[in-house]
């Protein structure tokens, strides 16, 4: 066999490799159980209500291990400072039967980036890796892992793989002049941001989950299925089922406000 014919081959096998196979689903295996104590369920919680535990979204642990990243528009809305209605909760340690409830509060937030840090009480969590902004590449394979059906059949983290379909722009849609504040022109002035198009099935209960590089682990976007999706597919009368998140970038500019 030639050299130029021997060159060839490998190259195949390496992008076979890249593209899902042997040794890519063995780090998607070692990936994905590593990931898994981090990913927690983000909601609110009541003694009155029933179910105690109100899920509305995935979340992550990040940072020191008392920090969860999450999207903005899992939050509920303003609830009571005096502890007198339902609390921002996570629930961490999760078993078949339960977990527990860590209380939790919002330390960080951009709403034009959909994107929320939440620190909660008790011992620090497992924290999941950043990878560097703008590593990610079209093509590259990933994982998503969250809470798709919420806790209908308990609250069992929910793996999805796939690749980077597309590295595309969203132009958020321009607010009506009564809509007009020093926010808005601000997210005007910033212009189009970068989002990930995911090749991979994600669900409303997915939002706030990592998108994981399927070889190392590190966080390279954040799920995200009403902003982006609201964006760029509201002149479309059916969803195409494609899958938005947005890059880590955002995150660790995140992180740097409460100086993580």
């Amino acid at each position: 066999m030639d050299a130029d014919r021997r060159t060839l081959l490998a190259a195949a096998a390496g992008l076979a490799l890249a593209a899902g196979g042997p040794a890519a689903r063995a780090d998607l295996v070692a990936v994905i159980a590593a990931a898994r104590p981090s990913i927690v369920p983000v909601g609110t919680y009541s003694e009155t209500a029933n179910p105690r535990f109100g899920f509305r979204g995935s979340g992550f642990v990040v940072g020191d291990g008392q920090l969860v990243a999450t999207n903005f528009h899992v939050l509920p809305p303003e609830l009571p400072a005096d502890g007198s209605g339902p609390q921002l909760a996570v629930l961490a340690d999760r078993t078949p039967t339960g977990g527990q409830l860590r209380r939790a509060r919002v330390v960080a937030s951009d709403r034009n980036h959909d994107l929320a840090l939440l620190r909660i009480d008790g011992a620090p969590l497992p924290a999941l890796t950043l990878a560097e902004p703008g590593s990610a590449r079209e093509g590259q394979a990933i994982a998503l892992i969250g809470f798709p059906i919420g806790g209908t059949l308990g609250f069992a983290p929910v793996s999805h793989r796939g690749i980077v379909a597309s590295i595309t722009t969203v132009a958020l849609p321009a607010p009506t002049s009564r809509q007009l504040d020093t926010r808005a022109i601000a997210r005007l002035r910033e212009g189009n941001f970068e989002v990930f198009q995911l090749d991979a099935t994600a669900y409303p209960g997915n939002s706030g989950g990592p998108v994981l590089d399927a070889h190392s682990g590190r966080v390279l976007a954040i799920v995200n299925m009403v902003l982006v999706r609201g964006s760029r597919e509201s002149a479309l009368a059916n969803p195409t089922g494609i899958t938005y998140a947005i890059p880590v970038r955002h995150l660790h500019e995140l992180l740097k406000q409460v100086g993580r």
